[in-house]
């Protein structure tokens, strides 16, 4: 069924379809068929094939005769918002400066919606079999910068997040009763950092904090992330999180400069 158009004459049903089409594809679904597109889209097949044909037509995507694909120019539409960031250019020389210092990755992530989205990575060596870079998206609710950046929100806003997030478990250790969940992101903005100890990737540890605008709100979360079995607990909040700390504190007299 094809999403109802919103009644306004604001609003550009086709165009809300077409990014819903774009948006089909992913890490998981790089490749998919019409049927497929439509499916997850929510749109008819003849609304798909008009859309995937057009983005054909612009560069954005390929059709290999039974499949579509999207294709790099599709980068410049996420291009145009990270260019625009100027957080993304603050935090670069800090997050490759951090990695280098602990020997793990260092990642800048924002909120959108109920994910994090990756606005700035390094890393010296591979943490995830997920291959991440600028632009990935993961659940905030299991991230720990996605707790950090939660607990920056008002209740209410958090409480809708939350409900709209997909909380299956991830991992063994994944923690997916909303109540306890907004217990931990309550207790992590408390404490002005949140530690998750493999319940995005099992193996996977990471501690994070807050980075602030001039008007002390937050703006994105910087974290440190390393395999668990270099990376207990303790290690990661007595030698991790002072250099974290620091980082993020250079950060945040950086955007109140600028911002």
């Amino acid at each position: 069924m094809e999403p109802r158009p919103v009644e306004s004459s604001t609003y550009v049903d086709a165009f809300a379809r077409g990014l819903s089409v774009i948006g089909a594809f992913d890490a998981e679904h790089p490749e998919l068929t019409l049927s497929e597109v439509a499916a997850i889209a929510g749109v008819s097949r003849a609304a798909a094939r008009r859309l995937l044909l057009t983005l054909c037509h612009l560069g954005y995507a390929l059709n290999n005769g039974r499949s579509f694909r999207l294709t790099p120019k599709v980068m410049r539409l996420g291009y145009a918002y990270l260019s625009g960031l100027p957080i993304t250019d603050i935090v670069e020389p800090y997050v490759v400066d951090l990695a280098e210092k602990t020997g793990e990755s260092c990642s800048v992530c924002v909120l959108d919606g109920h994910e994090v989205v990756y606005v700035a990575r390094a890393s010296t060596r591979r943490v995830m079999s997920l291959n991440l870079s600028v632009g990935t998206r993961l659940p905030a609710w299991a991230t720990a910068t996605g707790r950090i950046l939660l607990g920056g929100l008002d209740e209410a806003d958090r409480a809708e997040r939350l409900r709209q997030s997909d909380l299956r478990p991830l991992t063994p250790r994944s923690e997916t009763d909303i109540g306890r969940l907004e217990a931990l992101i309550q207790r992590a903005h408390k404490d002005g950092h949140c530690w998750v100890n493999q319940e995005l990737e099992s193996g996977l540890t990471a501690v994070a904090m807050p980075l602030r605008d001039r008007g002390g709100q937050i703006v994105a979360a910087i974290n440190v992330a390393g395999h668990a079995e270099r990376n207990s607990k303790q290690r990661m909040l007595k030698e991790q999180l002072p250099l974290l700390t620091e980082a993020a504190a250079q950060i945040n007299a950086a955007l109140r400069a600028t911002r």
